[in-house]
């Protein structure tokens, strides 16, 4: 306003003083060219205080979110297609630069960081019910949302202990707990209920019988690590007790005391993805990205904090399973929706284990093998990490519909003019399974096995085959597993096999030297969670999994 009044009084009009006459039609023009410009001015002008926004892609924005932590404020550049991120706010410094930089090197998505103490965030998500990730302290905090159905899969990306932190040099000579109920000793500590770093603080003091005395001297409580360890940095207090990569990040400012209590009081950072996830297989590869040792572990280890063993990065993996054939209707259903949310491709070989173990033996290596049973995973043990036994199935005979051979127990297998089938026992396990149990069974003196091998007009390397041919009428028995068989159940009949030990376990184990272990680790969970038992069962195995297993 005052410009414009400034502008009016320069000669675009005849100054009245100078002419000493004073025109009406001038002044009443005048008048009115002034309010049509006021008008113009008070429609248009833009506000002094229009907010400013900033995405959090940017160095700048990184400087931002630095201010915004610390205000337990949520940043948003409007865009919709962004990750929407719940970041702990101690561990915001590495965040804020892998999600600048995965913007920039990789897809061009943004992720939006929304900072606090990590029980702030999680009471946030719960009554918010969206967003893509949640990136805890500790692990603790990702198991209570797991538990309350709010995160699906948990990747860690760092570790971090507890500390004392001082100002640059120890002025006050702190060395102890003890040292901190000293009356010349100011103290800053995070709040139990909104921080990790104080939840763990009065549980370990406590512990030691420490945190009461210690609290009640406590000159101030915050909601996050970040704030308690500004108040060192600015000297408001003399020590705080944080995590040791914040002080890892003050060098220059600040001094670390580790003291005893703490030192067993290692915490796993832990980034969850939330089953409110829109974008799921974005969010997983960012959680990826974090944890990759080229990437994210690069930042994290450069500001102080204990890394972790990270898979490999690739946007998109491509692994290698192998698999016994009769795990195929178990699992392939598994597999494809495994592969959808985590943007990977699964290359999966099923086939007799007799032949995966030998391919194995010469040289191939898949990131996991889940076999037919456990004297196949026992010859290729040491290439793999400890298996797991997943479901087992028992073998039985299956013949025509309406039985014409009249064959009611393994023994009459060895009955004349019958054409039978069974799988090679070198190339499958179900093969060497099947030669394992008629061998251990007498008739008249004699070897079952050896009795059956005149009537055996076919040895297959999955039981998919003898199945198929039965139903052809090219044979009139054969032992397969009960797995086999969920879709022709109507259109053969099947004879228990009584005898022996008819029993088959499906182990699965991940190998030693895959590049994904972690990638790896997820699938087995998906094969072995709830919905996949479901499908093991309908298809006719027997679950193993039991909590004592994980």
């Amino acid at each position: 306003m005052k410009y414009l009044g400034s502008q009016l009084r320069k000669p675009a009009f005849p100054q009245p003083g100078r002419s000493g006459k004073v025109s009406g039609l001038m002044i009443a023009v005048s008048s009115i060219i002034f309010l049509v410009i006021m008008l113009v001015v008070l429609i248009y002008a833009p506000p002094k205080d229009a907010p400013q926004k900033t995405a959090a892609t940017d160095g700048e924005s990184s400087g931002h979110q630095a201010d915004a932590s610390a205000k337990g404020e949520s940043e948003d550049s409007g865009d919709e297609n962004a990750l929407e991120m719940y970041c702990a706010a101690g561990i915001k410094p590495p965040v804020a630069e892998m999600a600048a930089q995965f913007a920039e090197e990789e897809f061009g998505m943004p992720v939006h960081l929304q900072y606090g103490g990590s029980g702030t965030l999680l009471t946030n998500l719960q009554v918010a019910k969206k967003g893509d990730l949640y990136l805890a302290a500790d692990t603790s905090y990702i198991e209570i949302a797991r538990d309350k159905g709010l995160v699906q899969e948990a990747i860690q990306v760092a570790q971090m202990h507890p500390v004392i932190m001082v100002q640059k040099g120890n002025p006050k000579g702190i060395k102890s707990i003890d040292d901190l109920l000293k009356d010349d000793v100011t103290v800053a500590l995070a709040n139990p209920d909104a921080a990790s770093i104080g939840k763990l603080t009065k549980k370990v003091l406590t512990k030691h019988g420490k945190w009461e005395p210690l609290s009640k001297s406590a000159r101030v409580f915050k909601p996050t690590v970040s704030e308690i360890a500004t108040d060192v940095l600015l000297g408001a207090v003399d020590a705080a007790v944080v995590w040791d990569a914040t002080v890892n990040q003050h060098p220059e400012k600040a001094d670390m005391v580790d003291v005893p209590e703490f030192q067993e009081a290692i915490k796993n950072v832990t980034v969850g993805v939330l089953t409110s996830s829109q974008n799921p297989q974005e969010a997983l590869m960012f959680a990826r990205y974090l944890q990759a040792p080229e990437k994210g572990q690069k930042a994290f280890a450069k500001l102080g904090y204990q890394t972790v063993e990270g898979d490999k990065w690739e946007p998109h993996p491509t692994i290698l399973l192998f698999s016994g054939g009769v795990n195929r209707l178990a699992i392939q259903d598994t597999l494809k929706e495994f592969e959808r949310r985590e943007g990977v491709t699964i290359n999966t070989v099923f086939n007799g284990c007799g032949i995966l173990v030998g391919q194995i033996n010469s040289g191939q290596r898949p990131d996991a093998y889940f076999a037919c049973d456990t004297s196949y995973m026992v010859q290729v043990q040491p290439k793999f990490r400890a298996p797991l036994t997943v479901a087992e199935t028992d073998m039985v005979i299956i013949v025509e519909k309406g039985n014409p051979k009249n064959i009611k127990t393994v023994f009459d297998l060895a009955n004349e003019d019958l054409r039978i089938g069974l799988s090679h026992h070198e190339q499958s396990a179900l093969g060497a399974l099947t030669k394992k149990l008629l061998s251990s069974l007498e008739l008249n003196g004699k070897n079952l096995y050896d009795l059956v091998q005149p009537n055996v007009k076919t040895n297959t390397p999955t039981a998919d085959l003898l199945v198929n041919q039965l139903r052809t009428g090219s044979l009139d028995a054969a032992i397969v597993y009960r797995a086999n068989l969920p879709y022709v159940k109507d259109k053969v009949d099947i004879v228990e096999i009584k005898s022996g030990d008819p029993l088959a376990q499906q182990p699965i184990a991940i190998l030693k030297t895959t590049a994904y272990p972690n990638l790896m680790q997820r699938l087995v969970d998906k094969l072995t969670s709830t919905p996949s038992r479901s499908l093991f069962e309908s298809i006719g195995f027997r679950w193993r999994i039991t909590p004592e297993s994980l």
